[in-house]
């Protein structure tokens, strides 16, 4: 058996998420379709994580084990001729059998996008903010956030976690034109945690509450005090590092 490690790249806007689902388009569901016809297998490809509906990718990482001989040149070709406009692979590499996408990784990097007012063309890659945010309030309630904390207070509870502890080594905002931009990297993260973050790190900048609600947060622990989930459009996976 030979194992396939692959680079891809999606718009999430028309995809019910990365993993295989009863209802809607998956992106794992149009890869396993493309692998199957190229290959004769029932292949089911392990993505270095899930992501939800209507979050992109730039830099998401699968794998999947194969008896096929086909080069790794021409898989590349091929996956990318059969599979949709929405989905393209920008590396195919065989890798050692012990690779796993997911156990294997060691950082993430996720941005956020958030454009001031209305924007026709980036509508499905960030959220609308129609008011003005404080950048600094924001930049304040960042700088606790590197480090290693319980995020309980900021991931989704159905259901709970079993591990809440993540290792967060960057989280900065900067303006970019008519964008506010959030990036953050971390060892791993939990069920809409970034988005929960964003979401109320921009009631920080509404000045709907004061940038010291977030290391009460983090102490805390309780989701229903935090903010809101922001829309999952403006949220990026920007790429995987498997070496420290």
């Amino acid at each position: 058996m030979r194992t396939i490690r692959l680079l891809i790249e999606y718009d999430g806007s028309d995809f019910v998420g990365w993993q295989v689902q009863n209802e809607g388009r998956t992106v794992q569901e149009e890869l396993a379709r493309a692998l199957k016809i190229l290959t004769k297998e029932d292949i089911c490809p392990v993505g270095s994580g899930r992501t939800d509906a209507g979050t992109h990718a730039s830099g998401q990482v699968a794998h999947f084990h194969t008896r096929s001989a086909l080069p790794t040149e021409r898989l590349l070709r091929s996956l990318n001729g059969l599979l949709p406009a929405d989905i393209t692979i920008h590396a195919v590499e065989e890798v050692d059998g012990e690779f796993h996408a997911r156990y294997s990784a060691k950082r993430k990097r996720y941005r956020y996008r958030i454009h001031e007012g209305k924007s026709s063309i980036s509508r499905n890659f960030t959220w609308a903010c129609f008011r003005p945010l404080d950048l600094h309030c924001m930049r304040e309630a960042s700088l606790v956030l590197p480090g290693t904390h319980s995020f309980g207070a900021f991931c989704k509870q159905d259901p709970v976690p079993d591990n809440l502890i993540c290792s967060l080594y960057a989280a900065e905002w900067q303006r970019q034109g008519r964008e506010w931009v959030f990036e953050i990297e971390g060892n791993r993260f939990l069920r809409h945690m970034v988005r929960i973050l964003v979401g109320t790190m921009i009631e920080i900048g509404l000045h709907q509450r004061p940038a010291t609600d977030m290391k009460m947060l983090l102490e805390s622990g309780l989701r229903e005090t935090a903010g809101h989930t922001a829309p999952a459009c403006g949220l990026h996976l920007l790429w995987v590092r498997y070496k420290d």
